[in-house]
């Protein structure tokens, strides 16, 4: 089945997704971001700690449902006599709901600028390596 990837995801974030089951993320990393831009609710995201560039067929990594989204514009604003400077970020937040283990067998897409796409299979408990 086909997902969209959320990469370079920390070990401790993925743990924490499997023990509490339902977790919100925020994801700054621009690569990730246009990912979650091609998310809605109830669709499904293969989350693993793998970055963007070693991301190969046996990556293993973690199903997760989307709960809900939401995009938010940080603004900030530090002046003195001489300047404005105003800086100006998005972030995502997506709640998530872990499902199952899985294994990429294929990355169908890993352009710069556009979601990371794959194919990935679920893991059955019993399959050990």
């Amino acid at each position: 089945m086909e997902y969209i990837a959320l990469t370079g995801i920390a070990d401790s974030v993925i743990e924490a997704l499997k023990k509490h089951s339902l977790r919100t993320l925020e994801i700054r990393n621009p690569q990730n971001f246009f990912g979650v831009l091609g998310l809605n609710a109830g669709d499904q995201v293969l989350l693993t700690s793998t970055r963007r560039d070693d991301l190969t067929d046996g990556t293993t990594g973690l199903i997760a449902r989307v709960v809900q989204r939401q995009i938010s514009t940080h603004s900030i604003i530090s002046a003195n006599d001489l300047y404005i400077e105003e800086c100006e970020t998005m972030a995502a937040r997506v709640q998530l709901e872990c499902r199952c283990m899985a294994r990429v067998r294929s990355v169908i897409s890993n352009e710069l600028g556009k979601p990371i796409i794959v194919d990935a299979r679920e893991i059955p408990c019993y399959e050990a390596r």
